[in-house]
């Protein structure tokens, strides 16, 4: 199971969001996935990436959500892959909140997809605005994902517990859904097929005319800094940088006073 493959990537991490590895007496135990049987299709994938013997069963029972659910559940007894997915970073037993990103080398988009195709949302809100999403009670895959998508879309998401429930819930939407989505899910990678529809989806949305965009704060550069003090006026520097007369009497006063530190000389 190399990790930086992108289908065991993105197999593991669904498996750290939505499996259960359980021991038995002795050397025995199993690993379970248990999704709803619209999705068996993933189970498949994973069966046929697994060197090892395991079977995929059907179940109808009903539960607090709905008076009859049906279920699909893949299950490994493999000893030798129960070893390998537990060193990788799968625990026995209870999981959510001890998982964290694999510490090997990893395909980090197709890690993170399968954690969201087993435990985030893909879509459109009430609204109809585009959305992707990950609950998760782990602390490491919440700030990893923060992480992540910061460097892909530049937006900053600080995550922060559930008072009720202790879960994290982290949410990204409209132009920065639409970028992480497009990222995380692209042509022909492995994964839940609504969630790739879901996906794709999001690429045909385009924000209503008049409606105002999100703000993104541009930083100051170091040469932007050196032409602001050049012009000394605010309304110049503004003409010149393309920035507000505001923003550029704030940063003159910031460089002024010693809030922010003077520019290095051009070399």
């Amino acid at each position: 199971m190399d990790l930086e493959d992108p289908n065991y990537a993105y197999m593991f991490g669904f498996l750290q969001a939505d499996g259960h590895l359980a021991k038995g007496t002795g050397q025995k135990g199993r690993l379970t996935a248990e999704i709803n049987v619209r999705d068996i299709d993933i189970l498949r994938e994973f069966q046929r990436l697994t060197p090892y013997n395991s079977s995929i069963t059907e179940r109808t029972r009903s539960t607090n959500f709905a008076e009859t659910h049906h279920s699909a559940t893949w299950t490994l007894c493999s000893l030798e892959a129960r070893t390998k997915l537990n060193e990788l970073g799968l625990p026995y037993g209870r999981k959510s909140k001890d998982i964290a990103p694999p510490r090997v080398e990893f395909s980090r988009l197709d890690y993170l997809r399968g954690v969201i195709d087993a435990d985030g949302s893909v879509g459109f809100t009430s609204k109809g605005f585009p959305f992707i999403s990950l609950t998760t009670a782990s602390t490491a895959i919440g700030a990893y994902l923060c992480h992540y998508a910061k460097k892909v879309t530049g937006a900053q998401r600080t995550i922060k517990r559930n008072a009720r429930d202790g879960i994290y819930n982290a949410l990204y939407t409209m132009e920065v859904a639409q970028k992480l989505a497009a990222h995380l899910y692209y042509p022909d990678c492995l994964a839940l097929e609504r969630k790739q529809t879901a996906a794709d989806s999001l690429a045909s949305r385009v924000r209503p005319a008049g409606m105002r965009a999100a703000y993104t704060q541009r930083r100051w550069s170091e040469r932007e800094d050196r032409i602001l003090l050049e012009h000394n006026n605010p309304a110049s520097a503004a003409e010149a940088l393309g920035r507000t007369i505001q923003s550029c009497s704030l940063r003159l006063w910031r460089l002024r006073s010693g809030k922010v530190p003077m520019p290095t000389s051009d070399q």
